[in-house]
């Protein structure tokens, strides 16, 4: 087993010449494979991709650390440990990257070393995994997952009292049904967490409950929808100075300041 150690002591298990090539074969991979992430798993392995720039397709970070620079990047809004730890089993499976433990000079488990494959590796492998079944191959990861996970729940309830995880991140795909789908998926390419994107209906919700009755819920979805992308550009314009909840939330009232102040007459009339 290796030991445990800066970067450099892991330089030479690179398998590309330059960073082109390593980048190269990333976008040939997801190309073929980005179907078979989620939105977290996708922001897991870029992030994981740039860890790897160094020495070109090597990293040797620990996962706190790059879920550290996820949350960062995202404004406090990254993905969680087990998408991340999902996401490195469906990568190890394609065949994309390799994970070598490694151990600590005075004992113990150390990092892990994430070491990515070459486009003749990943293929191979998947070759390989192909020929092992009795029935065609399909690209999808993990086709039964969902089946394993309901046995395993039935049986271990049958063994104690089932306690769900409270810290466990649920995806945009577990937002609340009073959330509107154009709004979720509007906001789950940058927040793919359920809680977020409640929290930012939340926001619309409250601001235009005295005039729901007046204006047709459609407007207010696609309003919102319009302020968060304005919000999105303000983002990445050094315009958020406090923090993007808040920002989206101004933004929304003054676009929907404007929406009202645009509607006729006969319709305020006609609620009266």
């Amino acid at each position: 087993m290796l030991v445990a150690g800066r970067i450099e002591n892991f330089k030479d298990y690179s398998k590309f010449s330059s960073i082109k090539e390593f980048n190269n074969t990333i976008e040939m991979f997801l190309a073929e494979h980005k179907k078979d992430f989620t939105k977290g798993e996708l922001v897991a392995f870029k992030r994981l991709v740039r860890f790897s720039a160094k020495y070109a397709g090597v990293a040797n970070a620990k996962i706190g650390t790059i879920l550290k620079a996820i949350n960062e990047k995202l404004m406090g809004f990254g993905v969680s440990r087990s998408t991340f730890e999902r996401m490195l089993r469906k990568a190890k499976k394609l065949g994309i990257v390799s994970i070598v433990n490694t151990k600590k000079s005075k004992g113990g488990k150390g990092h892990n070393v994430y070491i990515f494959n070459t486009i003749d590796v990943f293929k191979k492998r998947k070759l390989t995994h192909c020929e092992n079944q009795e029935k065609p191959c399909d690209s999808k990861v993990e086709p039964s997952n969902f089946e394993r996970e309901t046995s395993n729940l039935l049986e271990t309830s049958k063994k104690k009292n089932l306690n769900i995880r409270k810290n466990v991140h649920l995806d945009a795909t577990f937002t609340a049904s009073y959330v509107p789908k154009e709004f979720v998926q509007a906001v789950q390419p940058f927040f793919d967490q359920a809680a977020v994107i409640e929290n930012f209906w939340k926001s619309v919700f409250l601001d235009t409950k005295s005039i729901s009755h007046i204006v047709k819920q459609e407007t207010i979805t696609y309003t919102a929808i319009d302020a968060f992308k304005q919000s999105v550009r303000g983002y990445k314009r050094g315009k958020v100075k406090t923090n993007f909840v808040r920002y989206f939330t101004g933004t929304f009232k003054k676009r929907m300041d404007q929406v009202y102040s645009e509607l006729p007459l006969h319709v305020f009339s006609s609620h009266t």
